[in-house]
């Protein structure tokens, strides 16, 4: 069976230092961090509602941005990104064993 999680990148400039680690703590909860305030998530269309709603509790609109990029489904994207240093690895669907 096929997913119908899509992979995003989520980057974000957010000026107050206490709402920046509130919002990371978010995101690092439902994505895997790749930089600073950059983030790659796998995420289905309820998920990406979700985290849409948890961000926009965190952020104040007039001063923050975030920026969520789809890359497209994850099973089928090919990211042509240039890493330079750490290689860039897509977040892939793995089991989890409680």
């Amino acid at each position: 069976m096929r997913s119908t999680d899509h992979l995003f990148v989520i980057a974000y400039d957010v000026r107050d230092p206490r709402r920046w680690r509130r919002l990371f703590r978010v995101m690092n909860g439902r994505g895997e961090w790749l930089q600073l305030s950059v983030f790659q998530a796998r995420l289905s269309r309820r998920g990406l509602v979700e985290l849409k709603a948890a961000v926009s509790a965190v952020i104040r609109h007039d001063e923050d941005h975030v920026l969520i990029l789809d890359l497209g489904p994850a099973d089928d994207v090919k990211p042509r990104v240039v890493s330079l240093g750490k290689a860039f690895v897509p977040v892939a669907r793995a089991p989890i064993i409680v």
